[in-house]
């Protein structure tokens, strides 16, 4: 009887797979899974989380003929919800390392990008080279993570968001923050007192994680990535964000870097 009862199961999963895939097909829901603290790549505007990544997506979802819901969650949860298939897509400002290609498919490129260095103004840390036996903040679960493992005698202090990290430079508890170079831009326009060096921690390439056993997905994906490019409306996304003034949107997360770091200051006086 457990037999029949478990053949019966197994059936029913079948079925309701096939029924997923098949809605999918006929035009389901795309789900993208992200950390939406990431200016400009992604973040909140009231309800809703926008951003270079939530345009790519959405811009992708539409010519599968699919609508996109994006789900937003812990980085270090990214890619553990697309193994699973929680998600169908994880597009988060990632960049592609060997150890996540042992757990996940990538798309092809879809944007450059760079990890930098945040400092005080007055500090004396001028490179990476320098940046042995510092404290440094990085985001928990980012390339700015795994790489800080590298530097010689640094205490690396690891936060679940950016502005978190900024925020602790701001108020003096670390020496530096490793982050990318447009959130690295938006802090430091909204943060007097701080600075870019010239000098990038690394160099890095932006793509789409998929499950690995999902290649349907990734071809479809791929297809329509190299769609956007060579209509050029992938380009006229990132020029949205990235080529013009910080708007008030992008204001919202670093205000709060400034706020937070006010009322630790009023607290302390």
């Amino acid at each position: 009887m457990k037999k029949l009862i478990a053949a019966a199961l197994t059936a029913s999963m079948i079925f309701s797979m096939s029924a997923m895939t098949l809605c999918a097909e006929e035009g389901g829901t795309l789900v993208m899974a992200t950390n939406a603290e990431f200016p400009p790549y992604e973040y909140h505007e009231g309800d809703d989380i926008v951003g270079i990544d939530a345009e790519i997506a959405a811009a992708i979802a539409e010519d599968l003929g699919m609508t996109l819901e994006i789900q937003d969650m812990a980085f270090d949860s990214i890619l553990a919800a697309v193994q699973s298939g929680k998600a169908d897509i994880g597009v988060a400002g990632m960049t592609v390392t060997e150890d996540r290609l042992k757990n996940v498919s990538f798309s092809d490129t879809y944007a450059e990008a760079a990890q930098v260095i945040i400092v005080t103004e007055d500090s004396e840390i001028a490179g990476p080279d320098d940046l042995v036996g510092k404290y440094i903040g990085v985001q928990l679960g980012t390339t700015g993570d795994l790489y800080s493992e590298d530097i010689e005698d640094a205490t690396i202090e690891r936060y679940n968001k950016g502005f978190e990290a900024v925020q602790s430079l701001i108020q003096n508890k670390i020496d530096a923050v490793i982050i990318d170079r447009e959130p690295a831009k938006v802090f430091v326009e909204e943060n007097e007192g701080l600075k870019i060096l010239d000098e990038a921690f690394t160099e890095e390439e932006y793509a789409i994680a998929i499950a690995k056993d999902n290649t349907e997905l990734l071809d479809k994906v791929n297809a329509s990535l190299a769609d956007l490019k060579e209509s050029g409306k992938l380009q006229e996304i990132i020029d949205k964000y990235i080529n013009t003034d910080t708007d008030n949107s992008e204001e919202a997360d670093t205000e709060a870097v400034s706020e937070e770091a006010t009322e630790t200051e009023s607290a302390a006086e």
